[in-house]
């Protein structure tokens, strides 16, 4: 089992313990610490005795990619090695998931896919399995782990139930959603680019429901991933948060970047925004921005960006670096990274990303460079701020703090703060009233 020194995120979550627990006489045997964010523990025998595995931070740092990690079990004292079984994968562990008679199934984000793995016994490694397109996630297994069962979601197919050999193919269960049949919906487009510094990137691109790349350029809109370890899947996406195709219905190109920080790509991919966040990621985000202007596919003079969370800092951060963009929407997104170090919920982790904290002595500090509300003063783009009032990951003085300097320099804004609401929004009249308001600031600069 997993326990925590404290039942606060800092620093329970930062300092797992892995027990063994003999149900029979309630003795435990104590087998050390576990990785940072660990999670998801699977047990299994090898040639050598039991095996434990499971889900954590790649070691040592608090910010980068998943990985899996197995260590030998004991007969008595402390475990042995834990060794990082997907240290050499360009992808990025999801889920694991127990199987009774042999090493466990991980679900692995690659790119805008998904693969299924199995723990190779003579390791340490994964075996690749199936490869399934798009998004799939909530992996179950029968005993031999022979069949599994998954939710998964294409480009123009909602999240239904799906199963099969592990293999493949699998065939869908469920019929979730029959009434999004008769949409139409843009045509997605999958982009392979590079940065700047020659880095492989992916991403997406959304065309306005019934166009095609003929009746360019159209407004575009770049909606940023939150994170900033997530990715744009090639699935569709339905959310409460202007998804893409919530704006390609209205006649709006969309963007959906994957920089660097995200997860599908690997634990060097990913462990790049540590203490560098709105540098080299944004830079990844214009490389795709252009790319599109360049092919004619992009209205220069009708360009939008959005995001939540991490994507509304890239939002935020974005129209203090460049007016290029006519509007934007900053949802729940960070304006000054030694606040949130000092005020959220994952505060050590997001000291990590913004380099500093602040107390560490007089400034300015490595977070002063990487945090919106030092550019505050050459922001000229109008900016939509949205925040749940009870956010405790990224608390709602963060929207104050940029709509008071916003109002400062007489930046054309709106703000919006969601009574009850946390980090996600959940209120039906809520996600409604976002989904709306975001479709219609866009309406109102870009059109």
């Amino acid at each position: 089992m997993l326990s925590w020194s404290s039942p606060d995120v800092d620093p329970g979550l930062l300092e797992p313990a892995l027990h063994l627990l003999d149900p029979g006489s309630g003795a435990t045997l104590d087998l050390g610490p576990a990785a940072v964010d660990a999670s998801s523990i699977t047990w299994w025998r090898a040639d050598d005795g039991w095996h434990l595995a499971y889900l954590a931070k790649t070691p040592p740092g608090l910010v980068g990619g998943q990985a899996i990690l197995d260590i030998a079990v004991p007969a008595g004292g402390p475990a042995g090695e834990h060794r990082n079984v997907t240290e050499r994968m360009t992808g990025c562990p999801t889920d694991l998931v127990q199987v009774d008679a042999g090493p466990p199934l991980a679900l692995v984000a690659d790119g805008l896919d998904t693969a299924i793995h199995r723990l190779d016994p003579a390791g340490p490694a994964l075996i690749a399995g199936a490869r399934l397109n798009g998004l799939a996630k909530w992996l179950a297994t029968s005993r031999n782990g022979d069949l599994v069962a998954m939710v998964t979601s294409t480009a123009y197919e909602p999240e239904n139930v799906h199963a099969g050999p592990t293999g493949g193919p699998l065939a869908r269960l469920t019929d979730l959603r029959p009434e999004l049949r008769g949409v139409r919906w843009g045509r997605r487009q999958r982009l392979s680019y590079r940065a700047g510094d020659g880095l492989s990137l992916d991403g997406l691109l959304i065309l306005p429901a019934g166009r095609s790349r003929a009746d360019a350029p159209f407004p575009l809109v770049t909606l940023v991933h939150g994170g900033p370890y997530d990715r744009n899947a090639d699935r569709l996406e339905l959310g409460w948060f202007p998804s893409g195709q919530w704006l390609a219905t209205a006649g709006y190109a969309v963007f959906l970047p994957n920089p660097r920080g995200g997860q599908g790509h690997g634990h060097d991919f990913a462990v790049q925004v540590a203490g560098a966040v709105g540098l080299d990621e944004w830079t990844d985000i214009v490389a795709g921005i252009d790319l599109l202007v360049a092919d004619g596919v992009a209205d220069s003079d009708r360009l939008g960006i959005g995001g939540w969370s991490h994507g509304g800092f890239l939002a935020a951060w974005a129209v203090g670096q460049t007016d290029r963009f006519r509007a934007a929407v900053m949802g729940a997104g960070i304006s000054d990274w030694g606040m949130l170090a000092a005020t959220g919920e994952g505060g050590r982790f997001e000291a990590v990303l913004g380099g500093s904290t602040g107390w560490e002595g007089i400034g300015p500090h490595r977070h002063d460079r990487l945090s919106p509300i030092s550019y505050a003063s050459k922001i000229h783009t109008p900016v939509l701020i949205l925040h749940g009032e009870n956010d405790t990951n990224v608390p709602a003085s963060q929207a104050e703090y940029f709509h008071r300097a916003l109002r400062t320099f007489g930046v054309e804004h709106e703000y919006v703060v969601y009574p009850r609401e946390n980090h996600r929004i959940r209120e039906r009249n809520h996600q409604r009233d976002v989904l709306r308001r975001t479709r219609a600031w866009f309406d109102r600069w870009l059109t």
